[in-house]
């Protein structure tokens, strides 16, 4: 408990200097974070990240996460997708070319993990490069960190009915409304003292979103660990597992955000 604690403290405060100080710090911290996040979901598949395989892997996820200014489409005249549709095609053809070695399921895995975390973390990177991104991260953060601790400790407290015992056994319905009810009430406190949207509905909206999104991000990746019997992501972060353990939230969270026009 006491290596978790000093190691949550260290990386936390360093996590959000980094966020405060934006530009190319965070931009490279996201990219590490990514990449260590790959490596990560590449192991518990049994794909190696120093093969070829994983190197194509690095190589779409790296395609999706970085911002349009590090990336020269304007100069090859092509978007982003049709890039990554390109190199889907390439893909498909190396199932032929390896006579199978690299499999067609293998192939579906890098493809969904790459625009899994690859998305993820992009959408978090642009988010800090709005104008009022710095605040608007914060939310998030808050939103994402009170929705679990609310969930955990109701849970613990209150918790009898079972959210989804099959995926993760641990969590409860009462701790699911109590993580939603928490992240309702300092997200309301954040707002009122920065304010994020002009309308109280759409931050109310926000909110609950986001904290729903989150529980289910969580819910994903405990599917995902479960499915390839690990029980963390990695080791990176002593007491806490590895990256996707830490932000498995938020990279769900993200894309969710993005594609209902939040960011």
């Amino acid at each position: 408990m006491k290596q978790r604690i000093i190691t949550g403290v260290i990386a936390g405060a360093g996590f959000l200097g980094i966020i405060i100080l934006g530009g190319i710090p965070f931009t490279v911290l996201i990219f590490l974070l990514a990449t260590i996040a790959m490596g990560e979901i590449l192991k518990m598949k049994g794909i190696s990240p120093y093969t070829y395989r994983g190197a194509i892997a690095f190589l779409f996820m790296w395609l999706l996460l970085l911002p349009e200014w590090l990336l020269p489409f304007n100069a090859l005249h092509v978007e982003r997708a049709e890039m990554f549709l390109l190199l889907i095609v390439v893909l498909l053809a190396v199932t032929v070319i390896s006579k199978n070695a690299f499999t067609f399921d293998e192939a579906g895995f890098v493809i969904l993990s790459s625009v899994y975390i690859g998305l993820g973390f992009h959408y978090f990177l642009e988010a800090r490069f709005l104008d009022e991104g710095l605040i608007f991260i914060f939310f998030v953060l808050i939103l994402v960190w009170v929705t679990d601790s609310g969930a955990y400790f109701c849970g613990r407290f209150l918790g009898k009915h079972k959210l989804w015992p099959e995926i993760s056994p641990k969590k409860t319905i009462e701790g699911s409304l109590g993580g939603i009810m928490a992240a309702v009430i300092f997200g309301l406190v954040y707002a009122w003292f920065f304010p994020v949207f002009d309308s109280l509905i759409i931050t109310v909206a926000c909110i609950l979103i986001v904290s729903a999104a989150g529980q289910l991000g969580d819910l994903v990746e405990s599917a995902l660990k479960r499915h390839y019997s690990v029980k963390d992501s990695g080791q990176v972060l002593p007491g806490h597992g590895g990256i996707l353990d830490r932000f498995d939230s938020l990279i769900f969270v993200m894309p969710v955000l993005y594609l209902l026009t939040f960011i």
